[in-house]
């Protein structure tokens, strides 16, 4: 079937834009979390100060008093309901601070609550505009937090610094039009002062980028386009041009060329770089666009001080399936033949883990986590290019073959433009060395269409059907060792997983499911130890951190994201799944 891309509209504007439930005479507090707080956040496991659970990304944490031998015991405390009619996709990850948790909810709202109780402190409800376009549901990621301020992006692509213990607004900036598409649903990152963000709303022709403002005062210090042709600015001037002008686009295409950074971003403090993940290049149909189309479907490491790329990686080339390019990079120290590299490692939408020297871009690694990539037969590693199989590219419309006029032949490609992983975050063990990537099995049919570029519409120039690959299962959680890019265990799910992964020096990981299961697993073997129903599918990342002396372990709950939308017949089999919003808490029984 053809798809239809849905736009999402907020019928009227949402009732808020204001701080709720506030304590009357609440004072406005100038304390909290400074930079090299952020910097330490993975060395210090009393709180969660930055998406990821550190700037790397590893999603790890010391802990262990919840472990192998006491897991078996863990259970709520509390429950937060994020309450009224705005349920949808939580794909959020809680931050936590000085006994105040801080989650965002879908409709860009954001809850600050009391960690020991569950009782709400106050809540934020972004007054979003009619019209309003995000490609994949009504998602936010995540907020940051510095200083006395708290930070998210909008659906209507602004940026709001609230203050931390009142929620009042302190600034509200435009990052980008939302009537041309454009929307933010990603975790800021806060580095050195500065407020990093990336940009969401590829599936509109939009030109994606990163930007740096001033974290005090929201104004803006540098960007970096992510398309070549496009300026860069730093201090309100023309910095330098991304790449070079139609090296690898046509024509005028590089205007409308995609590449959103929808994911957001970490950061290494070691080589003092950012990494940002790109999406697609605009419109799917590769056809329209020849060349490889830098820097769509890439990671770039990133300066923080003005914005320069330092090098890139390009894991899709002149992609013609929606490989986004977004996935988190997660640094890490690579052990191998008795030498220590600066590495790092992300698990691709086109289903190929990759290892890289994070210094240069250099490609250490790339080897399948999924069952069949048949868009390619490998990398190669001297040159850090797909070995394509060319007749697994979708054919040009013209080439006839097709059910209608202007529609190009279907091929079946594998993985499914959702991904082998999409959004969901992997986690990475220093403990055991493996990263947890959560990964899905599906294919599609896929084919390519005429398309031509209007402002604030739809701009694929395909269409798609996504089929499971296997009758039992669809989502997988695999260990995968980066030394060598083999499965070390794997745990099968019968729903796509959707949701992130934490792993704890307590030998634990961590994850949840549609089917609405917090669940535990041994790091070492894979086997399940725990598991917890929260009443409607799991899409968030869980954290852990320590309070009072005892270790506790928090969850967003509520089925949405991309999934339900364009799934198809994998929509289908999830299509019972009740939607939800809450943020579960649980810790080990005083005894």
């Amino acid at each position: 079937m053809k798809r239809t891309f849905a736009k999402l509209a907020v019928m009227g504007a949402v009732a808020g834009g204001l701080a709720a439930g506030m304590p009357a005479g609440a004072a406005q507090a100038a304390g909290g979390p400074t930079d090299q707080d952020i910097l330490k956040d993975a060395e210090t496991p009393g709180d969660v100060l930055t998406y990821g659970m550190g700037t790397q990304g590893q999603r790890h944490s010391t802990l262990k008093a919840i472990n192998p031998d006491t897991v078996k015991k863990l259970a709520p405390v509390w429950a937060f309901s994020f309450g009224g009619e705005k349920q949808r996709g939580q794909e959020s990850q809680p931050i936590v601070h000085d006994g105040t948790i801080y989650v965002t909810g879908s409709y860009s709202r954001l809850f600050a609550i009391d960690a020991r109780t569950g009782d709400k402190k106050w809540q934020y409800d972004a007054r979003l505009p009619e019209g309003i376009m995000p490609c994949c549901d009504v998602v936010n990621r995540g907020a940051a937090i510095r200083g006395d301020k708290v930070y998210f992006g909008t659906l209507d692509a602004r940026l709001v610094a609230l203050n931390k213990d009142t929620g009042k607004v302190v600034w509200n900036k435009k990052v980008a039009d939302y009537q041309a598409g454009f929307s933010m649903t990603a975790a800021p990152l806060i580095v050195d002062g500065k407020i990093i963000t990336g940009n969401s709303g590829g599936e509109f022709g939009v030109v994606g980028a990163v930007e740096a403002r001033d974290a005090e005062t929201g104004e803006l210090i540098w960007t970096r386009p992510t398309v070549e042709g496009n300026m860069g600015t730093l201090n309100g001037k023309e910095s330098t041009m991304t790449g070079v002008k139609n090296a690898t686009w046509t024509g005028d295409l590089w205007q409308t060329g995609g590449g959103a950074t929808w994911l957001g971003g970490t950061y290494d403090p070691e080589t003092k770089s950012l990494f940002f993940g790109t999406g697609n290049p605009a419109p799917w149909n590769s056809h329209l666009r020849p060349g490889d189309n830098l820097y769509t479907s890439s990671t770039l490491a990133i300066n923080p001080d003005n914005g320069e790329i330092k090098w890139h990686f390009q894991t899709t080339p002149h992609d013609g399936w929606d490989f986004d390019g977004v996935n988190e990079f997660i640094s890490f120290d690579l052990k191998k033949d008795g030498k220590t590299i600066k590495a790092g490692a992300k698990a691709d939408r086109n289903g190929f883990f990759f290892v890289i020297d994070r210094t240069n871009g250099k490609l250490l690694n790339a080897t399948p986590f999924v069952t069949e990539t048949s868009w390619a037969k490998g990398f190669d590693l001297n040159t850090g290019r797909p070995i394509y199989n060319e007749d697994k590219r979708p054919p040009n419309p013209i080439e006839g073959g097709g059910a209608a006029a202007g529609q190009g032949k279907p091929i079946f490609a594998a993985p499914s433009f959702l991904g082998g992983k999409n959004w969901m975050p992997m986690a990475y063990s220093p403990d055991t060395e493996l990263f947890y990537v959560p990964a899905n099995e599906w294919g599609m049919d896929i084919w390519n269409e005429a398309i031509t570029y209007k402002k604030g519409a739809a701009y694929l120039g395909a269409g798609f059907t996504i089929k499971p690959l296997f009758e039992d299962y669809i989502g997988a959680l695999r260990a995968i060792d980066p030394k060598t890019g083999k499965i070390v265990w794997e745990y099968k799910n019968p729903a796509p997983l959707w949701g992130g992964v934490l792993t704890t020096a307590g030998n634990l990981v961590f994850t949840g499911t549609p089917e609405g299961y917090l669940k535990a697993f041994d790091a070492k073997t894979g086997a399940e130890l725990w598991k917890f129903n929260t009443g409607s599918g799991i899409v968030g990342s869980p954290v852990t951190w320590e309070m009072d002396g005892e270790q506790y372990v928090s969850i967003v709950s509520g089925w949405g994201g991309a999934v339900p939308l364009w799934g198809g017949e994998v929509a289908k089999k999830v299509k019972d799944i009740n939607q939800g919003g809450m943020l579960w808490t649980f810790k080990l029984p005083k005894t």
